[in-house]
């Protein structure tokens, strides 16, 4: 007779785990994500077991037997191993407790029911016996089965219990609720748990900022982040983990003039890009570029790119610093694109964010949003579109799809309008680029070769005499060929009072 967890334990590593319990004389059981999945038909190669025993002795066991390195994580308990692209990590059952001023539990051993208790939802809290006699049982003392079902979060203790022992779950609520919604099912936090995150919010204190972020980063490369962000507002998260956002909240009107909201505004571009990023990337049209061995190497992006996602959560962050009324024109935000540039490093900082070349992107990005809606007019000149392909480089791609995504609007017929002149944009830089290949462009003019053609020492001329030309190639005044280029830095640096080097 067959059960509702029939295949959900086909895979050969299962019963090499049982096995290897068995032997040791411990109960082992597959719990958490891996059985929530299982039940959604989501995929998944990461699989969590729990021993009533020592974790890291089974999974020593286990590798042996499998012939796999184990890494043994001794401070957290835990061991883990690869095994045919899984994932499997162990540890062993125990209880927790907490104390007021800080997240890390004191952590006793204990029974898969202690283990199941300090689970954070019930739907995570779910396993699977891995035991000759019941093997593939469903052990599930909360509910979970039937929470996944009617697609509810919830905690198997009093959520201020849950919560306030650690705080980082009234996140992962959120995050769940969003991951887990698709096409075919929503999922809620239920109001009691709503409630207590916003009874319980300035536990969030006692959180790293890392660990805040990387739940954001979770939320941002889900399906609709909107969900997320949303709920992080309703509860009084988001001011806390990010109050330059709930600053584009509400709707200013001055002599019956409104402007539009840009809270709910920036949602919807999230979840544009978040849309037509998935679409391309099934279409193979978005790629990732690296360097190997000192050239570029160019890779068909494959999964979300966090970093796209965080340029359309904050293209408009400086909009509330911009905001001006003049009754002629209603309301401005001039120069929101350049001021929110600038607001980038300070943000990714607060944030434990990467202050690389990954910020660098993102300031680009919301630096040059506006630019290629600039570009509808019939007279704009070939040098304008050069410009922005100089200035996006490799990124005009993801450039190009947060402008397209930025395109929201009540009325559907302005939409559209915006939407096929956007077109045309794509039609100019598409001509553009065939016939100058600016994407790639290099100043052939090197200060290297200024040097060694008037043996002078790096100085500040050398920049203006290479922007001088380079300024040149992108306005069309000269092609991009090495006689021309030479031909106007010769005359720029005579212009500069600098004369050849004799032979």
């Amino acid at each position: 007779m067959s059960t509702i967890t029939e295949g959900f334990l086909d895979h050969k590593i299962f019963n090499i785990v049982s096995q290897a319990a068995e032997k040791l004389g411990v109960r082992a059981f597959v719990i958490g994500g891996y059985v929530r999945d299982c039940f959604l038909g989501r995929p998944c190669k990461d699989i969590d077991i729990v021993a009533e025993g020592s974790g890291i002795e089974l999974a020593q066991a286990v590798g042996e037997a499998v012939k796999s390195n184990v890494s043994v994580f001794r401070n957290f308990g835990t061991a883990m191993l690869k095994y045919h692209g899984m994932e499997v990590e162990f540890v062993g059952a125990r209880k927790e407790s907490y104390r007021r001023d800080s997240r890390k539990p004191i952590v006793e051993d204990g029974t898969l029911e202690d283990d199941q208790l300090r689970r954070d939802f019930t739907i995570n809290a779910m396993a699977l016996s891995l035991q000759k006699e019941d093997f593939g049982a469903l052990v599930d003392p909360f509910g979970g089965i039937r929470d996944l079902a009617a697609g509810i979060i919830r905690t198997p203790l009093d959520p201020d219990t849950t919560y306030s022992d650690d705080p980082l779950r009234m996140i992962r609520a959120i995050r769940f609720a969003t991951k887990l919604t698709d096409g075919e099912r929503v999922f809620r936090v239920v109001p009691e748990s709503l409630e207590s995150i916003r009874r319980n919010r300035e536990r969030m204190s006692i959180l790293s900022k890392e660990r805040i972020t990387e739940e954001l980063n979770k939320i941002l490369v889900c399906r609709k982040p909107s969900i997320g962000f949303r709920l992080l507002d309703e509860t009084g998260l988001l001011e806390y983990i990010l109050p330059q956002l709930t600053k584009l909240k509400g709707v200013e009107t001055v002599e019956g003039k409104g402007h539009k909201e840009n809270f709910s505004h920036t949602l919807e571009v999230v979840d544009n890009v978040a849309a037509y990023e998935t679409e391309m990337i099934a279409g193979g049209k978005l790629f990732n570029y690296d360097y190997e061995d000192g050239a570029e190497v160019q890779r068909p992006r494959t999964e979300p790119y966090l970093w796209l996602r965080w340029a359309a959560l904050l293209h408009d962050i400086a909009k509330p610093a911009t905001k001006r009324y003049s009754p002629q024109t209603g309301w401005t935000f001039h120069g929101h694109e350049v001021v929110g540039a600038r607001m980038i490093p300070k943000l990714f900082q607060q944030m434990k964010l990467p202050l690389n070349e990954k910020m660098k992107y993102v300031q680009k990005l919301v630096n040059l949003h506006l630019r290629p809606i600039a570009l509808v007019t019939e007279e704009v000149t070939d040098s304008a579109v050069r410009r922005l392909l100089f200035d996006a480089g490799n990124d005009i791609d993801d450039l190009m799809l947060l402008c397209n995504a930025d395109i929201t609007s009540k009325n559907m017929k302005k939409v559209e309008r915006l939407r096929q002149n956007f077109e045309l944009v794509r039609q100019k830089l598409a001509d553009v680029e065939a016939k100058d290949a600016i994407r790639n462009f290099k100043n052939p003019i090197t200060g290297e070769h200024i040097m060694q053609v008037y043996g002078i020492p790096p100085c500040r001329e050398i920049g203006i005499i290479k922007e001088y030309v380079k300024n040149a190639i992108l306005d069309g005044v000269i092609e991009n060929r090495m006689d021309e280029a030479e031909r106007l830095m010769k005359e720029k640096a005579a212009e500069l009072g600098f004369t050849e080097k004799i032979q």
